[in-house]
C-alpha cells in the first residue's frame, strides 16, 4: 500500500501523521473491502462518526445561535466555536471520539466513492431531475461543477416505495445550491434503512432553506444562514464548517435511519446534550484545546493543504 501526500512547510509532521493515520484506518479499510456492499443496506459511516452531526479538521464556527442534535466536533484542531443549543449529543474538541471519527470519515468517503461513477448526470441536478419525470430515483450519480449551482430549485428523492433505497451522489468539484433550493425525500416507506451520501471532491456551499442526507467533504462546508438539516451531517475531512444560525440534526428523521445512513446507531449523539441551553464560548476552551492537541498528536490529520491517496 502507497501512500502519496503533498504538504509543503509541515511535510515533516505531515507524513508521521499520515502513517498514524493509516495505522488507525487499515482495520476500516479491509472490512470496507471484505464486508457486504451499499446494497445490502450496510450502513457507511463507523460508530463514531455516526454520532456526529457537524464534525471539522480545522474547527468549526458558529454565529449564534445554532440548535445541533448530535455530536459537533473538531480534530485535530479543537476550535469548536459556542451559541449553540443541543437537542442530544455534546461538544468534542479533539477528543478521542473527535479524532478516530475522522479517521473513519476518510474511509467513509472511499466506500461511497467505490459505488462511481454510476450515472454521470452533468452539473445541473435541476435539468437532471426534469428530464427524469420530476424526481431522482435511487442510485449512484456523478455530478460535476457549476459556474451558479448545481441545484437551483426543488430536487426531490423518491425510493418508489424502498425503505432501503440508498442515493450516492459524487461531486468532482463544488456543490453548491442557490437559496431557492430544498431537497425532499419521498416514498420510502418507513424509510428506516434510506442512505443519502454526498461526496464533495472541494467545498460544499448550502444556501438553501432546507438540505438532508450526509454532506462528506474534502474542503470547507459552509451556508449563508439559516439553513435546515432534520436528517443528516456536515463533515469536513480537512477544513472546517461554518455555521450561521442553523439547525443540523442526526436525530430529526422520523425513523430509524440513522440520520439516513442505512440504518446506523447513532449511539452518544442521539442522547444527552444541553438540556436545551446554550453552551457558551468558554473563555478557558483554547488552553483544553491545546492540551487535547498535546496528547493526541499522533492521530492528528494532515496539514490543510496537503492532499493524500491511498492506493492499492
Amino acid at each position: 500500500m502507497k501512500v502519496s501526500a503533498k504538504v509543503g512547510q509541515l511535510k515533516e509532521i505531515a507524513l508521521n501523521t499520515m502513517k498514524s493515520k493509516l495505522t488507525l484506518g487499515l482495520p476500516l479499510l479491509v472490512a470496507l473491502a471484505c464486508g457486504p456492499s451499499l446494497a445490502v443496506a450496510a450502513p457507511v459511516l463507523g460508530s463514531d462518526l455516526a454520532t456526529f452531526a457537524v464534525l471539522g479538521a480545522a474547527g468549526v464556527t458558529n454565529v449564534p445561535v445554532s440548535t445541533i442534535g448530535g455530536n459537533l466536533g473538531s480534530a485535530p484542531n479543537a476550535s469548536v466555536g459556542g451559541g449553540y443549543v443541543f437537542s442530544s449529543g455534546s461538544l468534542q474538541a479533539n477528543t478521542a471520539l473527535a479524532q478516530n471519527a475522522q479517521v473513519q470519515l476518510d474511509a467513509a468517503i472511499l466506500a461511497v466513492n467505490a459505488n462511481g461513477p454510476g450515472t454521470s448526470i452533468g452539473s445541473s441536478l435541476d435539468l437532471y431531475q426534469a428530464a427524469q419525470g420530476g424526481s431522482i430515483a435511487p442510485g449512484t450519480y456523478t455530478v460535476s461543477s457549476d459556474s451558479v449551482a448545481n441545484l437551483i430549485g426543488n430536487l426531490f428523492l423518491d425510493g418508489g416505495g424502498d425503505s432501503t433505497a440508498v442515493w450516492n451522489f459524487l461531486f468532482t468539484s463544488d456543490l453548491v445550491t442557490s437559496t431557492t433550493s430544498n431537497v425532499f425525500v419521498q416514498d420510502v416507506g418507513s424509510g428506516n434503512n434510506v442512505g443519502i451520501y454526498w461526496t464533495v471532491a472541494s467545498a460544499a456551499t448550502l444556501n438553501g432553506p432546507t438540505f438532508v442526507g450526509n454532506v462528506l467533504a474534502h474542503d470547507l462546508i459552509s451556508s449563508d444562514g439559516n439553513l435546515t438539516m432534520t436528517c443528516g451531517r456536515l463533515l469536513s475531512a480537512t477544513t472546517q464548517v461554518t455555521l450561521i444560525q442553523d439547525s443540523i440534526s442526526i436525530t430529526g428523521c422520523g425513523n430509524t435511519s440513522g440520520g439516513y445512513d442505512q440504518g446506523v446507531d447513532v449511539g452518544s449523539g442521539g442522547t444527552g446534550g444541553s438540556g436545551g441551553n446554550v453552551v457558551p464560548e468558554p473563555a478557558t476552551l483554547a488552553l483544553v484545546g491545546l492540551g487535547l492537541a498535546g496528547l493526541g498528536f499522533g492521530r492528528r490529520k494532515a496539514s490543510l493543504r496537503s492532499t493524500r491517496r491511498v492506493e492499492e
